[in-house]
């Protein structure tokens, strides 16, 4: 019989972040999708559907691994709570989202529920190590990478599953290197202040290279078209890193006050962290505590390096 599976992933809260936040967070939904992978060959039977947020919704049109796309608005859930599943993957942290997931007639529950004591989000059983990994992202003790946490919940093998995208971009491949330098309001400080990426400008046209600087950023569509139009995408802790991912790109991720360590890099992808010795880094932090913006200390003789060494 067909295993009929709903995932819940909105993009609203961050699943393995402490925070709960109403600003959607794109890069979260994209690098969900490994588990499509994992679910398809423990259910290979299965028809999925998923439960998404509409700014992020042009993440998962056309995936081929999907066989429903839902747009939250104010009468889904309504038809949520008569249809019936066989898995429920709860990723949203929300309380009301965690009290529908409780209500969702499903057999087998994976991610948050709602806690009626205490009115916020705990775990189900399958998804008790969310919790331990955000307790641990707390004191900075978190190491495995987001994708191998989701894919291992649900009692499949982490492979080093990559992410799906449905959209196919349309141009081919114009630049050498992208510059992937706008982050969300929501966390200004993950970015290299501008100047530093003005050098790094000028650095690589001296080693031969062409460079795009971020297009498209209000609209999501034309957004993918950039990256798809780079080789090589130099980015901030951001979505368009995930992006890069999916699209097959060489990455060079810049890192200072989130961790590296949480994003699985694909083929050729390297991590430059910050030099600043900071005691606090990487503290997962809105805004900077000490003052010192980590970001600002960048060796950008490091990300030319990081350039020449990929090859091809």
């Amino acid at each position: 019989m067909t295993t009929k599976i709903l995932i819940i992933k909105l993009g609203y809260s961050e699943t393995l972040d402490p925070e709960i936040a109403r600003i959607p967070s794109l890069g979260d939904v994209l690098r969900t999708t490994p588990i499509l992978w994992a679910l398809k060959e423990k259910y290979a039977d299965s028809r999925i559907t998923w439960l998404v947020d509409k700014d992020a919704e042009p993440l998962l049109c056309g995936n081929r691994l999907l066989d429903r796309i839902l747009v939250w608005d104010e009468f889904v859930p309504f038809q949520l709570m008569k249809e019936k599943f066989d898995v429920l993957i709860n990723l949203e942290k929300i309380p009301g989202v965690c009290a529908l997931a409780d209500i969702v007639d499903a057999w087998v529950k994976y991610g948050f529920r709602f806690d009626g004591i205490k009115g916020t989000y705990h775990a189900y059983e399958h998804g008790l190590d969310f919790i331990d990994y955000i307790k641990k992202k707390k004191t900075g003790k978190s190491r495995d990478c987001w994708q191998k946490i989701l894919i291992q919940m649900m009692g499949a093998k982490w492979k080093g599953q990559e992410y799906i995208i449905g959209y196919k971009p349309r141009p081919k491949k114009k630049y050498d290197i992208g510059f992937n330098y706008i982050v969300g309001s929501k966390w200004p400080h993950k970015a290299m202040p501008i100047e530093k990426w003005r050098e790094l400008e000028k650095e690589l046209i001296k080693e031969g290279y062409t460079v795009s600087w971020q297009q498209g950023v209000d609209d999501l569509y034309k957004y993918m078209d950039w990256i798809n139009s780079c080789r090589t995408l130099i980015s901030n802790d951001s979505l368009g890193l995930h992006i890069a991912f999916a699209l097959k790109k060489n990455v060079i991720g810049l890192f200072g006050p989130t961790d590296s360590k949480e994003i699985y890099f694909y083929r050729n992808s390297k991590v430059v962290r910050a030099d600043k010795k900071c005691r606090y880094m990487p503290c997962y932090k809105i805004s900077c505590r000490t003052g010192q913006k980590c970001m600002k200390a960048i060796n950008i003789k490091s990300i030319v390096r990081a350039v020449n060494s990929i090859p091809g």
